[in-house]
């Protein structure tokens, strides 16, 4: 178990750090948004309009809740993948498929229930991208480090007794 736990906070750490690399760097150079706006706005969802005043403590809460955010979306993946083969032996395919997930339950469930002052996209490019994204770097880091670093036990076999 304890190994479990190792590739859980790999995989969350692994992919949390990618995907805000990529929203800083996406934002910055397409938006001019500096980094420190991007962790505010993640602390949005908690402080509404007022994490864009917070200064480095609002970033730090939106760093922190990121970061929260993809050990748990790192702990629910390596769960299924211990009861559904196809998401150990199809990693690739499944953790593509986990990062479309995880945008599309951030983006239009958690945001919108959140205090966030912003509605997602509809835009089919933005969630393209999003899509695209959340595959690479975030999906597919999180399933890679659980089929390395814990991967799931062959049920143990009855016997015919």
């Amino acid at each position: 178990m304890n190994r479990f736990w190792i590739a859980v906070a790999a995989g969350g750490a692994l992919a949390g750090t990618l995907d805000i690399i990529y929203a800083c760097v996406w934002l910055w150079s397409m938006h001019g948004k500096a980094p420190l706006w991007v962790l505010q706005s993640v602390a949005t969802g908690w402080l509404g309009k007022a994490a864009f005043t917070g200064g480095v403590a609002a970033g730090a809460l939106g760093l922190a809740s990121h970061y929260a955010i993809s050990v748990a979306a790192a702990a629910t993946y390596g769960y299924a993948s211990r009861s559904v083969a196809f998401l150990s032996t199809h990693w690739l395919v499944a953790g593509a498929l986990f990062g479309v997930l995880v945008y599309l339950f951030m983006n239009f469930v958690v945001i919108p229930l959140s205090a966030a002052p912003f509605k997602p996209s509809l835009d089919p490019n933005v969630i393209a991208q999003g899509f695209v994204s959340h595959a690479l770097l975030f999906g597919i880091p999180i399933a890679g480090l659980m089929r390395r670093l814990a991967p799931a036990q062959p049920a143990p076999r009855e016997s015919a007794g």
